[in-house]
């Protein structure tokens, strides 16, 4: 059964790029336009293996959205790679604090977001 990720981006053809990409590889994915539209795949699902998440997104930013899923605990066991235009260090140490697990800066090369999926939905199953 391939492992699902969850890709949340406001911009569809990044989304397609990495449906794309994804699922050539084996992933099933499930998109979100926005943070807020996100959080509610997140809580809704049981089988999520990771999360892909643009960082500058309008109603909740990806960041906001990390630190709602976090909170509490709960799916603190689902890994979020950040996706972004954005590399400022506060930023990124934002994230790390509220739990991503990485952070890839856009344009990506495809080859290397699948690595990092695999690498990473590799280390929440073991």
């Amino acid at each position: 059964m391939p492992k699902k990720i969850l890709v949340v981006d406001d911009s569809a053809t990044v989304r397609h790029q990495v449906s794309t990409a994804l699922t050539q590889a084996g992933f099933e994915v499930v998109e979100a336009v926005d943070g807020v539209d996100g959080l509610a795949h997140i809580e809704r699902s049981t089988d999520l293996a990771m999360v892909l998440c643009d960082v500058n997104m309008p109603y909740m930013n990806g960041i906001e959205m990390l630190e709602a899923m976090k909170a509490g605990g709960k799916k603190a066991d689902v890994h979020v790679l950040m996706l972004t235009t954005e590399a400022a260090p506060t930023l990124v140490d934002r994230a790390k604090k509220a739990g991503a697990k990485g952070w890839i800066v856009k344009p990506f090369k495809p080859e290397l977001l699948v690595a990092a999926v695999r690498k990473l939905t590799a280390s929440a199953a073991a």
